[in-house]
C-alpha cells in the first residue's frame, strides 16, 4: 500500500510546471500574489483585470523574475470581455489548467443606508464575475478532457455574518455555495473546484481596517495566531489547490484565517 517512494514523488505532488493559469483580479492583493506564486512555481499565467496600466507592470515583474506571463484586460462582469479573455488565454498558452477568481469588491454600509446600486455592484463583482469566468473557462476545461483546478475566492464573511456587510457577506456565501455546486457538477470531468476563504488580509480593500486603530485592536482579539493576514500567507494554499496534491478534494472551503473561524 502506498505509492510515495521518495522526495521526488512528494515534490511532484505540488508541481505545477507548464500548467496554464488564468487569474482574475490579478492586480489586487490576492490576485497579484497568486500570479507571482504560480509563475515562480513554473506555471504560465494569464493575468486579467480592468486596468491595462496595472496589468502591464505585473507581467513585467513576473517575466523579469523568470516567469512566463501575459495579460488580457477586461471587466469580469462583462460577458463579452470574459469570453475574449478566455479565448486570449487559449490562443496564447494553448489551454487552461487552473482558474483563480480573485476579482471582487467590498462596500460596507448599513442596509437602510446602502444604495441599491452599491449592493448590485458588490453582487456583480463578487458573484456574477465569478460565475461568468467559471462558465467560460469551464467550457474549455471540459472540452480539453484533461481535468483542471478551479479556485474561487470566498471569505470568512461568507460563513459568519457581520454588521454592515449585507452586500459582501451574502456575495461570499454565494461564492462558497457555487464552489460546492460546481464541485458536484464537474467531479466527473476531473475538475476540482475549491475555495479559499481568508479573514482580514492586508490589501487595498482592507486598508481602512489597518488604519482604524480601535477596529484593528478589537478584531485582532478574534485571531488566535495574533495577527492579521498578509497576501503571502495564502500562496501555499494556492499551490496546493492548483496541484495534484489536492486531486481528491472538491467542493471544499479552506479557511486561511489565523484561526478566526475556529471558535
Amino acid at each position: 500500500m502506498g505509492t510515495i517512494k521518495g522526495k521526488e514523488d512528494i515534490n511532484s505532488l505540488f508541481d505545477v510546471t507548464g500548467k496554464v493559469a488564468l487569474i482574475t483580479g490579478a492586480t489586487g492583493g490576492f490576485g497579484h500574489t497568486a500570479s507571482l506564486g504560480l509563475a515562480m512555481a513554473g506555471a504560465k499565467v494569464m493575468v486579467t483585470g480592468r486596468s491595462t496600466e496595472k496589468l502591464g507592470p505585473l507581467v513585467d515583474e513576473i517575466t523579469k523574475a523568470g516567469g512566463a506571463a501575459a495579460f488580457s484586460a477586461g471587466s469580469p462582469t462583462n460577458h463579452d470581455d470574459v469570453k475574449r479573455v478566455v479565448k486570449d488565454t487559449v490562443e496564447k498558452f494553448g489551454g487552461i489548467d487552473i482558474l483563480i477568481t480573485a476579482a471582487g469588491v467590498s462596500k460596507p454600509n448599513p442596509i437602510v443606508e446602502q444604495p441599491l446600486e452599491e449592493w448590485e455592484m458588490v453582487m456583480d463583482a463578487n458573484v456574477k464575475g465569478t460565475w461568468l469566468y467559471c462558465k467560460e473557462a469551464g467550457k474549455v476545461m471540459i472540452d480539453q478532457g484533461r481535468g483542471g483546478k478551479v479556485i474561487l475566492l470566498s471569505s470568512t464573511r461568507g460563513m459568519l455574518g457581520m454588521a454592515n456587510y449585507g452586500a459582501y457577506s451574502p456575495s461570499k456565501g454565494a461564492v462558497s455555495l457555487l464552489t460546492k455546486s460546481l464541485g458536484c457538477e464537474w467531479g466527473p470531468h476531473k475538475i476540482n473546484v475549491n475555495a479559499i476563504a481568508p479573514t482580514v488580509f492586508r490589501t487595498a480593500l482592507t486598508k481602512w481596517m489597518f488604519e482604524d486603530d480601535a477596529f484593528y485592536k478589537n478584531f485582532l482579539k478574534r485571531i488566535p495566531i495574533g495577527r492579521l493576514g498578509e497576501p503571502e500567507d495564502f500562496v501555499g494554499t494556492v499551490i496546493f489547490l492548483s496541484s495534484k496534491a489536492s486531486d481528491f478534494m472538491t467542493g471544499s472551503i479552506i479557511y486561511v484565517d489565523g484561526g478566526y473561524t475556529a471558535g
